[in-house]
């Protein structure tokens, strides 16, 4: 009766959504590399030699571990939450010195011939490790120890991704700021690492002299809307007007300066004084603007260290394409550009199954992963993808649902964790896929090939599906 009581409280509409995507996956994979000139039937696609054969292997694997994820005592999943985390770390470290090396990522363990990706595993661990200690009766998330805290969960793994180097899957730990929106974080901070976001655009496609003003004059204004002393405001910016407008031919041509470097100078005399006056009046708001203006001048001057020491050569030239700087469509811009071509060319109901050309005759690299998308595009057409889509926002529904019912504030945190989780991936692959995003290597979830990927999304949502079933 217990038995029956507990798959009763599964949530079912989850189970088969979480089907028809494995399912549709597999079948897109098949078709993104199926070819039929050579005699081949439907039956081929249990081939093991080829990707959906192997495809078949993992779901028949996720099916195994979503019942073992079942089977669990759902008190493990936070009782031992640390030393999953801690395991998750290990395997990070390790990875980096016995991994092998595919596609100039060293991100892989290959045991017995089965290549397993710890990363893609660490999101699991992370989740579990987040939920734990936010769930503390005596956590305070708006503590400065509190956000240190949770910050270092999320950092730690990322940066040892990153290593790797897999800058995509770094870039998915940074989807947890949304669970803590949701647990308390000020708003304030989406709001900041959106104004951080636009202003690491702007430092590719301006000067930095022309952001530095604009930053200056968004921050002045900012204070004068809280402060109300616009005559203040007014003296010194006509002050330090009448300084740029004097001073710089002189400087340049004596100091041999940039005209960045000289703004800065000019603008330092005004920042200590405003720092002596906030400290002399206790103004907070003065001393958060201040602080707002020297953290957003630090990003404008590491963006470029960011951008040629930091990504790859592939990825910059991404990120320019994206931006319109530059065209390639024979090189960094060809996965994108013919990526849209396959989607363009489904039109509203899409070429059918098997009969996509733009994905099957290796038009699209990386059409099963990375590009897997496109292949629903062509052959299922707006239909299709739209189809798709929604089963994600069905999915995104179901489990946020689960998380705002919960009594247990484990449970609920950890339910956040998933969603922020499988949306970024779903947001990222699709926007890269259309051209919206630079291709940053990131697979949409259930959908593409690979096993580490399948699997690691298969525990996060059963896990979930496990603590919300044994609810009281």
């Amino acid at each position: 009766m217990k038995t029956r009581h507990f798959f009763k409280k599964l949530d079912w509409i989850i189970i088969c959504v979480f089907l028809a995507l494995v399912l549709i996956g597999w079948f897109n994979i098949f078709a993104s590399i199926y070819d039929d000139t050579e005699g081949g039937t439907l039956l081929d696609i249990f081939d093991t030699s080829q990707r959906y054969g192997m495809q078949f292997l993992w779901i028949v694997g996720a099916m195994i571990v979503a019942i073992a994820c079942l089977l669990v005592d759902s008190k493990v999943y936070s009782v031992f939450a640390w030393l999953i985390y801690l395991a998750s770390i290990l395997s990070l470290v390790a990875v980096l010195i016995f991994g092998i090396t595919i596609n100039g990522s060293k991100s892989w363990f290959d045991i017995a011939g089965i290549r397993l990706q710890p990363a893609e595993f660490a999101k699991v661990a992370c989740s579990l490790a987040l939920a734990r200690i936010m769930s503390f009766h005596d956590f305070k998330l708006r503590t400065f120890s509190g956000l240190v805290t949770v910050v270092g969960i999320m950092l730690l793994p990322a940066v040892l991704v990153l290593l790797e180097p897999e800058t995509g899957l770094a870039l998915v730990f940074a989807a947890f700021f949304l669970v803590l929106y949701r647990e308390g974080l000020s708003g304030w901070v989406i709001v900041f690492g959106i104004f951080t976001v636009m202003l690491f655009i702007l430092s590719i496609i301006w000067e930095k002299t022309d952001i530095l003003i604009l930053v200056t004059a968004a921050c002045a204004l900012a204070y004068g809307l809280f402060s109300r002393k616009w005559g203040y405001l007014l003296g010194f910016a006509a002050l330090f007007a009448l300084s740029w407008w004097l001073l710089p031919d002189y400087l340049l041509k004596n100091m041999r300066i940039g005209n960045d470097y000289l703004f800065l100078l000019l603008l330092l005399p005004f920042v200590l004084i405003g720092c002596f006056y906030a400290f002399r009046s206790r103004i907070h708001s003065l001393w958060a603007v201040i602080l707002c203006a020297c953290v957003s001048i630090l990003i404008v001057f590491s963006v470029d260290y960011f951008i040629n020491s930091v990504l790859q050569p592939y990825q910059k030239m991404r990120i320019h394409i994206l931006l319109g700087m530059e065209q390639d469509l024979q090189g960094a811009g060809y996965n994108v550009h013919q990526s849209k071509v396959a989607i363009g060319s489904g039109g509203w109901a899409g070429k059918g199954f098997l009969k996509g050309t733009q994905t099957r005759y290796n038009f699209v690299p990386e059409q099963t992963t990375d590009f897997i998308f496109c292949t629903i595009g062509e052959e299922w057409g707006f239909l299709g993808s739209s189809v798709l889509i929604i089963l994600f926002l069905i999915l995104f529904y179901r489990i946020l649902l689960i998380a705002e019912r919960q009594k247990d504030s484990f449970v609920r945190i950890y339910g956040y964790c998933v969603a922020s989780c499988i949306f970024f991936h779903f947001f990222v692959n699709i926007s890269m896929t259309i051209g919206l995003m630079p291709v940053i290597g990131i697979p949409l979830p259930f959908i593409s090939y690979g096993g580490s990927s399948l699997w690691a999304f298969t525990i996060l949502l059963f896990v979930l599906l496990k603590l919300d079933a044994s609810r009281q």
